[in-house]
């Protein structure tokens, strides 16, 4: 049986971690041959979120420095599996659809998987403010790698363990989900963007738009320009690099009910 951490970054999600917990398909992952762990990272939390989640069976880091990078960092070390699945401890993420995810991943021979919030189906779930930054964020991300992606800031990725001990991802802040899809994909690992539902926030917004904006925007340039320290890790066994799968266009609705192939 493969394993699964599913690693979630939380700053005062106490409300939010119950209804989180419930999307999450333990039964239906484990029929589908996935043992899976989760990972609640608890970054610097006042409400007691580290509490509730040790009561849903999660096993609790403790990152106390604050910002969205330093709580990945710290998950990602204390994950287990052979395959690391993230999403937002706000309800906004479709934790449901991993069984679908996670076939798309093997039966296409994924090692780096991200999604995309930004179809037309998902605009009511965003401020029309967000969606314009996003997509002028991922406009000029793509410009920078030439890798594709129509959304450069969503926080739903489905990757190879090896993958992550390969990359140098620097960002302690909101600017990690960015960096992280532009590191695995100028590392060469094959890469696929999929459609996903986006839903409703549930709680406190805790995305600070100006500030979080222009740091994205800095790190954009500073990690076109510096040269990789990281180096690409190889899962024993496996094939030479192919040529990466291309990322489903944002723009075909239709692609959500497609089953996540690639055109």
């Amino acid at each position: 049986m493969s394993r699964l951490s599913i690693v979630i970054p939380a700053l005062n999600e106490a409300e939010n971690l119950p209804t989180v917990f419930d999307t999450i398909p333990v039964a239906e992952l484990e029929a589908a041959g996935w043992q899976t762990e989760v990972v609640v990272v608890d970054n610097a939390s006042t409400d007691g979120t580290a509490d509730v989640a040790r009561a849903l069976g999660a096993t609790v880091v403790t990152q106390p420095r604050r910002g969205y990078g330093n709580a990945y960092q710290a998950g990602f070390d204390r994950a287990t599996g052979d395959v690391i699945s993230t999403g937002d401890a706000d309800c906004t993420y479709p934790f449901d659809s991993l069984p679908e995810l996670l076939s798309v991943l093997v039966e296409q021979d994924v090692e780096f998987m991200t999604t995309n919030r930004l179809g037309r189906a998902n605009r009511s779930a965003m401020k029309r403010t967000h969606t314009i930054a996003n997509h002028a964020l991922s406009a000029l991300s793509r410009g920078l790698f030439r890798n594709g992606l129509r959304d450069s800031q969503s926080g739903m990725w489905v990757f190879r363990r090896y993958v992550w001990d390969g990359l140098d991802v620097r960002s302690p802040g909101m600017a990690f989900s960015q960096e992280i899809k532009n590191a695995a994909t100028r590392a060469g690992y094959r890469y696929l963007e999929v459609p996903i539902e986006y839903r409703p926030r549930g709680g406190e917004v805790k995305l600070k738009a100006l500030p979080d904006g222009m740091a994205n925007l800095r790190q954009l340039f500073e990690h076109r320009l510096r040269r990789e320290a990281g180096r690409r890790v190889e899962c024993p066994g496996t094939l030479a690099p192919r040529q990466a799968a291309p990322a489903v266009d944002a723009a075909d609705d239709s692609a959500l009910t497609a089953h996540y192939e690639a055109v």
